[in-house]
């Protein structure tokens, strides 16, 4: 039986294997035992496995049951757009897993460090296995690999990247500036994204959910208020205004113009303006005070501008 794929000496061994079973079979008689055949066959075996586990883990891809793959709990991304789903499992469904996943052995099991989307897929439509590729990472690593992965296909939302930055650098004490060098961000960038953690919990969801985008939110940390920052971002979200009106809406709530008080009017000038109403048997209305102003006198109809000038040539000298 021809096998591609395990190299030279695993081939050999599996080899091997098949022979001295089959050698064994063959000498059985119904109350004969093989003596130390079984013995050899079972060690046999278990050296198979050994070096199997040794090729898997050098790095060559190989097929791996899809149930026993696990998701990794403490992956970034915790939100998997259905429909985005759908739209993958049809492309494997047709074309199959063009890029393995990455996954680490967990005892009997295997957890996945990049790819998850394609196995959640693969599981969708029922593929027994999936192509994958076996490494060997440090817990750092890997919580390292998964978040760059994730941040170079921009599968996630800017929460889950700041809340994957912060957990790296709270494990391992990094700086900022440790943490862009290992992601390939900008420090700035590092800064900006972190900032978003200080938002309401209200905005926060905003934003996981994807009715805030990152741009109008990081308008939104200079608020302290979160009252003032939720009403602010229902404003901004489902990009209603783009990022430069939200912005400049952000700052006018943030230095709002002095507001004029209005000009004192006295008594007399409002007696003066119910009686013109009621002489007008119209709306009349004054602005300014005493001193400057302006009265307008509303008409609504051409028989009310009718009247209006028939009262004015009563009133003429």
């Amino acid at each position: 039986m021809a096998r591609k794929g395990l190299g030279k000496g695993l081939g050999a061994l599996l080899s091997e294997y098949e022979d001295i079973y089959e050698n064994a079979t063959q000498n059985n008689h119904s109350e004969q035992t093989f003596g130390d055949e079984p013995a050899r066959v079972e060690n046999l075996a278990k050296q198979v496995m050994r070096n199997v586990t040794s090729v898997i883990e050098e790095g060559s891809a190989v097929e791996l049951p899809a149930n026993q793959i696990d998701p990794n709990v403490n992956q970034p991304r915790k939100n998997f757009d259905q429909t985005a789903m759908n739209e993958l499992a049809e492309s494997i469904k047709t074309h199959g897993i063009i890029q393995p996943i990455i996954v680490v052995r967990n005892d009997k099991r295997y957890m996945i460090i990049a790819g998850e989307r394609r196995w959640r897929a693969a599981k969708q439509i029922g593929l027994a296995t999936v192509p994958a590729i076996v490494k060997s990472y440090t817990p750092q690593q890997i919580k390292e690999i998964s978040l760059i992965e994730n941040l170079q296909r921009e599968d996630l939302n800017p929460i889950e990247a700041a809340r994957a930055i912060r957990q790296l650098m709270d494990e391992y004490d990094f700086t900022q500036e440790q943490v862009a060098d290992r992601i390939g961000k900008s420090r700035s960038s590092v800064a900006n994204t972190l900032r978003l953690l200080n938002l309401s919990a209200q905005v926060i969801e905003l934003i996981v959910k994807g009715r805030l985008s990152s741009g109008h939110a990081k308008c939104l940390v200079v608020v302290d208020d979160a009252a003032a920052q939720y009403k602010l971002a229902i404003a901004g979200c489902d990009n209603k205004i783009n990022v430069r009106e939200f912005e400049k809406l952000v700052s006018e709530f943030l230095n709002p113009k002095p507001v004029k008080p209005k000009p004192v009017q006295s008594l007399e000038l409002k007696q003066l303006i119910a009686d013109m109403s009621r002489v007008f048997a119209t709306k009349v209305t004054a602005l300014g005070n005493d001193k400057r102003g302006r009265i307008y006198i509303d008409y609504f109809t051409s028989d009310d501008l009718d009247r209006l000038f028939a009262l004015i040539e009563q009133l003429k000298p």
